[in-house]
């Protein structure tokens, strides 16, 4: 029960409302930890309910001490807008019958509404690195008042290049501030962000990235390239039983053109990447929680941060570059224990990409096929040791170690003269340069 933390009672009033009762793994190891004031480094899966395990005890702290006077208290930064929408969300729920305010700062909005937004003396800052920074270098945003930083999604911040933002932000807060980092991943790429922002950690390792919820089935069916793969897509969105879906590709020309398509097919469609709009954006998102359309197509734009209620299906129709992406696009379905099916179409160019996910997750995908729609592909041949195709290596044919090797030098004509070299001038005037020939185009 939340009551065992000891929240301020407006806290445990806001929780009683929306009726949340056990805290999650995560909300339970973080959430006492936190109230004690420590530094936290907290490994978590997508899902697992850590935007409340630091929400909560933020909003204490800053009911428990009002400080009418200062600047903003709190400084949450997260990698997209969608996750920072979402987080302001859950503030404003958590915070309903208290008087503290919350203010957000992404791009994708006029420089300077934002501004007169945060001259308004917000408590709670959220927003992205990049906007945030050109907010400081404004001089709008004065941190010296922070005391509690946040860093939501921190190996994502990184793999989208914010290390650098992400540590001038907390560079300007002060020093005696509390520091909580939530990551997905556990990688050696944090290390550094650690060292600098972080005082003394203690580190909370929970749901481990192979350790995705087991109420999610994870599906392979083979497929061919092209007409194929789309038949089997189309299949499985108008047979599979599920709510609301979202179809993942690794890019946004082979989302819209799925969109297209599937809107022609009749399906209601929204389609998410990051050359959408602030406002597409919004809508797509708002129309699928909404449910006024069941599918959305999207890019890894849309793998973190993304809560939508009763959202039980997602299919790779392109397989994920790695297995973070994968783990964070599955996590999409199954939030909060809740069950789902996660279903990727695996060509025969993906199959070692699929191979080394399993080995990532330590798992065997369950295999599957569409009665009717059996692609040609059946897998490889042969398998190496590690699940990858074996083989798959050409062997030099004669002509391809001739192509390989060096050409031989052309034979000059026979009893043909050689003509003589024009000459130009030098830049300097002095001696004369043998012009060479044009290289051929």
């Amino acid at each position: 029960m939340f009551a065992q933390f000891a929240l301020h009672e407006r806290l445990l009033k806001a929780l009683e409302t929306l009726s949340f009762t056990e805290p999650t793994a995560v909300q339970a190891a973080a959430i006492p930890k936190a109230l004690e004031g420590r530094d936290l480094r907290v490994t978590a899966q997508t899902g697992s309910g850590k935007t409340a395990a630091f929400v909560l005890p933020l909003l204490h702290r800053l009911l428990s001490e009002e400080k009418p006077r200062s600047g903003a208290r709190a400084l949450i930064l997260l990698p997209t807008r969608e996750l920072a929408q979402q987080t302001l969300k859950e503030v404003e729920r958590f915070a309903q019958f208290t008087f503290i305010k919350a203010c957000l700062i992404t791009g994708g909005e006029d420089f300077k509404v934002q501004g007169a937004r945060l001259r308004k003396n917000p408590e709670i800052i959220i927003g992205t690195p990049g906007r945030l920074n050109e907010q400081f270098n404004a001089g709008n945003l004065p941190l010296g008042d922070v005391e509690v930083l946040v860093l939501d999604e921190a190996d994502r911040m990184l793999d989208m290049g914010f290390a650098e933002d992400v540590l001038k932000l907390a560079g300007q807060c002060p020093a005696q501030r509390q520091t909580l980092l939530f990551s997905a991943t556990a990688g050696s790429g944090l290390r550094e962000m650690i060292e600098q922002v972080l005082r003394e950690p203690e580190h909370l390792l929970l749901n481990r990235v192979g350790e995705i919820n087991e109420e999610v089935r994870q599906q392979v069916i083979l497929v061919d390239e092209g007409e194929h793969k789309e038949a089997v897509l189309f299949w499985l969105l108008q047979n599979e039983p599920y709510e609301k879906a979202i179809v993942f590709t690794n890019t946004r020309v082979q989302a819209d053109r799925l969109t297209g398509r599937l809107i022609a097919a009749g399906h209601k469609v929204f389609v998410l990447h990051g050359e959408k709009d602030q406002k597409d954006r919004k809508l797509a998102i708002e129309r699928l929680k909404q449910g006024a359309v069941k599918i959305l197509i999207a890019t890894d734009v849309a793998a973190r941060g993304l809560d939508v209620d009763n959202l039980d299906l997602v299919v790779n129709y392109d397989v994920p570059r790695k297995g973070d992406e994968y783990v964070h696009r599955i996590g999409r379905t199954g939030r909060a224990g809740a069950a789902g099916t996660a279903i990727s179409l695996v060509a025969h160019t993906d199959w070692n990409l699929m191979s080394s996910i399993e080995r990532y997750l330590k798992l065997r995908f369950e295999a599957r096929s569409i009665p009717g729609l059996k692609a040609g592909y059946k897998g490889p041949k042969k398998l190496k040791a590690s699940g990858k195709a074996a083989g798959t290596k050409k062997k030099k044919t004669d002509a391809g170690k001739k192509a390989g090797a060096k050409p031989a030098a052309r034979r000059k004509p026979a009893n043909k003269p050689k003509a003589a070299p024009s000459a130009v001038v030098s830049n300097d005037g002095m001696a004369p340069l043998k012009r060479r020939k044009p290289a051929a185009e």
